[in-house]
């Protein structure tokens, strides 16, 4: 809690240093497309990464198995999208970093491994949990019911 106070109070003023010292280089306006760019580039590229990981989690799906790797891309996918389209170069290189292949898969794989996910069965995912009827096919529910005029009627 107190890291994420410090960085939300020293990012804004490291951002502004930067942007104003590259702007005393470059100038004001060159500085403005420079953040712009980076901003257009970011969405090109999530775009793009964002398709695919999209598509190998459909196939992660379709093949039965959890797209826990998948999932965890998105996650990071959307939170670098959001930085790129932060104004200021140090969110854009952390946003980068979190949009090139290589780099967010070495962070995947490491939050993976500090995770533990907790399943309900061994099964593989998309076949019947542990402990369930195999002769049941699924069409039969049980269940009460009731006519809901008779229990509105007054008793007599």
């Amino acid at each position: 809690m107190r890291y994420a106070l410090l960085l939300f109070i020293l990012m804004p003023i490291i951002e502004m240093w930067l942007l104003i010292t590259i702007g005393s280089y470059i100038g004001a306006l060159s500085t403005i497309l420079l953040v712009l760019l980076t901003a257009l580039i970011g969405i090109g590229l999530l775009r793009a990464q964002g398709f695919t990981t999209l598509w190998r989690g459909k196939e992660k799906l379709q093949q039965g198995k959890i797209p826990a790797q998948e999932i965890m891309e998105g996650i990071v996918l959307a939170v670098s999208g959001a930085l790129l389209l932060t104004p200021g170069f140090v969110t854009d290189a952390i946003g980068l970093m979190g949009l090139l292949p290589f780099t967010r898969i070495m962070l995947v794989k490491g939050i993976l491994q500090k995770v533990n996910f907790i399943t309900a069965s061994a099964q593989p995912f998309g076949q019947q949990p542990f402990g369930s009827d195999p002769k049941n096919n699924g069409d039969t529910f049980e269940g009460e019911s009731w006519d809901a005029e008779e229990s509105l009627k007054k008793p007599k």
